[in-house]
């Protein structure tokens, strides 16, 4: 290991403590909203168990979440068999367990290897199979910092997204009509716009609100790495094949710290923290190409599912009836294809 690699700090996510979240308790705004969370996990012990009925206990919680969409997160890979197909394992997990759901994971994204090139076909068709019409695309994670550890293993390489491997494993998506999320930091945006570019088709969407660091050599920087986060979504905006996830920022490498304080934010006080990155990526990307999504559980270490949903309503308060639409629902039904929101 390089000084470099040893000297990148780590940032795990929060464990979720259930007694510090109860401290709080919100009435739910506009109840009746429908709403399709776009991005969650399912996992046994990462850092804390998170599975299906853990999930059902939270969207119960008064919002009216109608479907869900489960994203990779290296779960229930299969521990043997030929390191390309182990992945297909976590599609397997999450189908057969929301199999009498016809709402929960509505919608599976799983992990395939793009540097595989033209082998990754066979690893896709097996995707496909095992998410009983429920597989909508993959998830090949570019997150890298020079100062910053991954928060999971293993980790990827500096510019994963320029590697002509990749792209020719990436380029083989489109013809089977699967969806593609990106998910890097922010100053790796020039990566995925020049990748949009060269595949103009192709449907890709931008976790996290492209990932805005406020830790290690970020720190205190919160200003200069909003100036530089915000000309670079400006300029995928442009690039009609990318949507946006408006969510993910009550992870540790956000740098809010909210759960270092004494109580748990209200969602005024997320609302108040996330509105700068939230609005300008409507005003730019327009609803129909952004959706709410909530990161449960890594986000429930920061804040409970009920507060985070009212702090993304207080958000789109100013809103049009058909915006706030496209936000909570249309958006994500019309990105993975789901059935509509009755």
């Amino acid at each position: 290991m390089s000084s470099q690699e040893q000297a990148r700090q780590p940032f795990p996510h929060p464990s979720v403590r259930p007694d510090w979240l109860a401290k709080l308790h919100e009435d739910i705004i506009d109840p009746a909203q429908p709403i399709i969370d776009p991005h969650h996990h399912l996992w046994r012990a990462r850092p804390d168990r998170y599975l299906l009925e853990d999930l059902t206990a939270d969207i119960q919680t008064g919002h009216t979440v109608l479907a869900t969409v489960f994203i990779q997160c290296g779960q229930e890979y299969r521990p043997t068999g030929p390191l390309e197909l182990r992945p297909v394992g976590e599609t397997e997990f999450v189908a057969t367990a929301a199999r009498d759901s016809k709402t929960l994971c509505a919608g599976i994204v799983g992990h395939a290897d793009c540097t595989l090139a033209e082998r990754i076909d066979s690893v896709l068709q097996a995707h496909i199979e095992a998410g009983n019409g429920r597989f909508k695309g993959i998830r090949h994670i570019g997150a890298y910092d020079p100062g910053i550890a991954p928060t999971s293993p293993p980790g990827a390489p500096p510019g994963l997204y320029k590697d002509p491997a990749f792209r020719a494993g990436f380029a083989r998506l489109r013809r089977l009509g699967l969806t593609f999320e990106a998910w890097l930091y922010h100053p790796q945006l020039a990566d995925l716009l020049d990748l949009l570019r060269a595949f103009p088709d192709q449907k890709v969407v931008l976790n996290h609100v492209g990932g805005p660091l406020g830790v290690g050599p970020y720190a205190d920087r919160r200003a200069e790495v909003f100036a530089q986060w915000r000309a670079y979504i400006t300029e995928l905006a442009e690039c009609r094949n990318l949507h946006i996830k408006l969510g993910g920022l009550a992870m540790a490498v956000n740098g809010f710290g909210f759960e270092q304080q004494p109580l748990p934010p209200s969602s005024g006080e997320l609302a108040a923290a996330w509105r700068p990155y939230f609005e300008h990526a409507i005003e730019t990307f327009g609803t129909d190409r952004c959706m709410f999504e909530s990161n449960f559980p890594v986000d429930k270490g920061m804040c409970a599912y009920p507060v985070l949903w009212n702090a993304f309503k207080r958000i789109a308060t100013g809103c049009s009836d058909d915006e706030k639409a496209a936000l909570f629902h249309r958006t994500a039904q019309r990105f993975y294809d789901l059935p509509p929101v009755a």
